[in-house]
């Protein structure tokens, strides 16, 4: 699939396993996007391709020039029966477990162009469904305003509201945490490390270059599946293929500088392992796991504590993404600010308000269902 758009801009549809050729064109949008994301750079997404992304292709916009630039990198799949009706096919942004954040990469100066051409091969191509669901979208920001400008007088609907764990200091990055701590969990936190340090030497090591990474997130797989996770059939190291995508997606990463593995060590032994991945300004708060034999010493709180000390020193951090659940009961009490998420319904079929209102009430019941199935699931572990 591919068309000439406005400003001689060319759009073509590629699936991801054929985007390996353009990885270097594709690294060179990401450090140029207008918002970014590390789960659509082309170590993460290309790592991810063949466990996670089943079906997924992406739009993508290239400049008119020679050599073209890429523009604006758009993944999704099309779901043909998301609702149970092929005639009411959607595409669907693509995001996973593993990849919580649905931003395409857009070329930050171009980004209005880029945005309606995206908008206007999906509208022109017949391939292509006209219901659209992007996933994981930030409320607000740069992203969330060019889009809405692109969009225009669009049908849009919202759901999955929810709001995460952000680390955005701004000016006040020296006494952060004096501010977010209450003085007493802070003594108690203290507390909690002396004691730990009762056991032994008590520090945070961090691993970024290649010949320790693959060794240390192998001690993050170990932590994981020694708790709750494991004993829960969900650990990736439950699944090969899941822990093989994420060595590769990490090493590949650290070898970009853009991969950290933090590890709260006792003496020589990792109690916890905390994964920091970064494009740009950003960084994401991946996967953490502890010991939980030392949970009386809270590890996973004393090693999210130091990251956070090392992020805060760090000027060229502008914000952390917590990748946590909503409501998180450790790290919303560590990182006060928030990001507002929402998943975006919206028709690009002209004329067609009944149809649009028809998606909106297929979506609504079909994350009722889900969520029920979730309830009754939990009601069952409990028994």
């Amino acid at each position: 699939m591919r068309g000439t758009f406005a400003a001689g801009l060319r759009i073509e549809w590629r699936f991801l396993h054929e985007l390996a050729s353009y990885a270097m064109q594709w690294r060179e949008l990401a450090a140029r996007a207008i918002e970014p994301n590390v789960f659509y750079e082309p170590s993460f997404a290309l790592a991810a391709a063949p466990v996670l992304g089943e079906g997924v292709g992406a739009v993508m916009v290239w400049s008119g020039l020679v050599p073209a630039r890429l523009l604006g990198f758009f993944p999704a799949r099309i779901e043909r029966r998301r609702y149970g009706i092929a005639a009411l096919p959607v595409l669907v942004g693509w995001t996973h477990p593993y990849g919580p954040l649905g931003t395409p990469l857009v070329d930050a100066e171009n980004a209005a162009t880029v945005l309606r051409a995206w908008l206007d091969f999906v509208v022109s191509e017949p391939q292509l469904p006209k219901l659209l669901l992007m996933p994981f979208l930030p409320v607000a920001g740069r992203f969330a305003s060019a889009l809405a400008q692109a969009l225009g007088e669009r049908q849009i609907a919202f759901f999955g509201r929810q709001e995460r764990a952000l680390l955005m200091p701004a000016a006040g990055r020296a006494d952060y945490l004096v501010r977010a701590i209450s003085k007493k969990k802070r003594k108690e936190l203290h507390r909690q490390h002396n004691r730990l340090a009762e056991s032994g030497d008590v520090r945070v090591v961090n691993a970024t270059n290649l010949s320790e990474v693959e060794t240390r997130l192998e001690e993050f797989f170990v932590l994981e599946a020694a708790g709750w996770k494991g004993r829960a059939g969900t650990s990736a190291r439950a699944k090969s293929e899941i822990t093989g995508f994420m060595c590769s997606a990490v090493v590949a990463l650290a070898a970009e500088g853009k991969a950290q593995i933090s590890r709260l060590c006792v003496n020589e032994k990792a109690i916890a392992v905390l994964v920091t991945l970064r494009s740009g300004e950003t960084a994401w708060s991946w996967k953490i796991a502890y010991d939980e034999d030392y949970a009386r010493f809270s590890p996973g709180v004393q090693i999210m504590l130091d990251l956070t000390q090392q992020l805060l020193a760090d000027a060229t951090v502008e914000r952390v993404d917590s990748c946590a659940a909503a409501e998180h009961p450790m790290i919303d009490h560590i990182w006060r600010e928030r990001l507002a998420l929402a998943d975006r319904l919206i028709n690009l079929a002209a004329g067609a308000p009944f149809g649009f209102t028809i998606g909106c009430a297929l979506e609504a019941s079909r994350r009722s269902a889900i969520g029920l199935a979730k309830r009754m699931r939990d009601i069952m572990q409990r028994r």
